[in-house]
């Protein structure tokens, strides 16, 4: 088996995710290819040692990004820091010939995702990818699966979204998320934008235009000192767009992001509805498809319970559940298979690539324009 030797910049919980899914790579029994962490960066010490005493594989601890970067040693990096450092350690990591598999939104702003996707140009024998688990859960598989044989007939709607409610306590002190510098004015389409627009962009369903609302619902926040700090970036966002699907029709397509979603602890869903067929999945029900397919007559949604249906097979038998460590896991074989084997085994069985990255820079820039003109505003490129 073919071993890929990973560093990693950004210790925090989910390079932990990541730490706990190479743990368990024997789970995934026919991959050909495995990762090896060998090398962590971090400024903070207690996460750094977390790795030092769970992965013997681990050879260079170090502060500095730059010197695990110029180590021969790594083969391919993940990167999980603020978004003001995207474009800074992501060219950095490309320049340096190592393959990544970086954290959303790839660049705090349009400009500077540009920056790395020129990077990118440059460099096409480095493997990049971003990070979003969701549809690696089984039941959006299925609803993949039914996209590529057609199964919906012609799109009506698709409502896609990513909820939760870990700032509904106004008390919470304030966090990085919630200031411009290191977040940027996306807000939380930024940090929770591209796991809604996964499954909408790999169908080919591009938003052509946008209305969006905006919401800064707490507009300060205790900033651990005593005093309170002004909340700068957007809690909650919801995105009405029109896209096209395959044959050229228009159909409406909603995005949700929100960071106060009351009753949501972190629940995606994904909704689609079709003149044949019609899906909808959430993940306070992780392990249950709705579907109803109508052939005239009565129509009747059928709840049908998912095993554990996986893009990449594990030993878990299918009669049992999926959760997000599953997903995890999931997601980082997809990223070992396609740098391996130069694709992924089926449509949706992929990481986000770049290109998909870019279209949802586009489309926030466009959602921020609409936000202050209160205006319906064309997506650029």
């Amino acid at each position: 088996m073919k071993t890929v030797r990973f560093g990693i910049i950004g210790c925090g919980l989910m390079g932990r995710e990541f730490g706990s899914a190479v743990a368990r790579w024997c789970h995934l029994t026919e991959m050909d290819v495995r990762p090896e962490i060998v090398a962590v960066c971090d400024m903070n010490e207690t996460l750094t040692a977390w790795f030092k005493d769970n992965f013997a594989t681990v050879r260079q601890v170090t502060k500095e990004y730059a010197e695990l970067l110029a180590n021969p040693e790594v083969d391919a990096v993940y990167i999980a820091v603020p978004h003001n450092l995207h474009a800074e350690f992501y060219c950095a990591a490309i320049e340096a010939g190592k393959h990544l598999l970086g954290e959303k939104p790839f660049g705090i702003d349009k400009a500077a995702n540009d920056q790395i996707m020129e990077c990118i140009r440059r460099h096409p024998d480095v493997f990049v990818r971003c990070s979003s688990e969701s549809p690696f859960f089984p039941a959006v598989q299925r609803i993949g699966a039914m996209i590529e044989s057609g199964a919906f007939g012609r799109i009506i709607e698709v409502n896609s979204g990513f909820l939760h409610c870990s700032d509904m306590d106004v008390n919470k002190p304030i966090n990085w998320k919630r200031l411009l510098k290191f977040n940027g004015e996306y807000g939380c389409m930024g940090d929770l934008g591209m796991h809604a627009c996964h499954m909408p962009f790999r169908a080919g369903w591009l938003p052509k235009n946008v209305r969006a609302v905006l919401s800064n619902i707490v507009p300060e926040r205790p900033d651990g000192k005593g005093g309170m700090a002004e909340c700068e970036t957007w809690d909650n966002a919801t995105l009405l767009c029109t896209a096209e699907d395959a044959d050229g029709n228009d159909f409406p397509l909603t995005i949700k992001t929100q960071r106060i979603s009351p009753g949501h602890k972190n629940t995606w869903y994904l909704e689609i509805l079709g003149t044949k067929t019609s899906a909808r999945w959430s993940s306070k029900q992780i392990n249950t498809l709705e579907v109803l397919e109508y052939t005239g007559g009565e129509q009747a949604w059928q709840m049908i319970d998912m095993g554990h249906e996986m893009a990449y097979k594990s030993l878990t038998g299918g009669i049992f559940e999926a959760g997000f460590s599953d997903s995890i896991l999931q997601m980082w074989a997809a990223f070992l298979q396609e740098l391996e084997h130069g694709k992924p085994p089926s449509r949706f069985s992929g990481c986000v690539t770049p290109e998909e990255v870019a279209l949802s820079h586009g489309l926030f820039t466009a959602a921020l324009e609409s936000q202050d003109s209160k205006a319906v505003c064309p997506i650029g490129t």
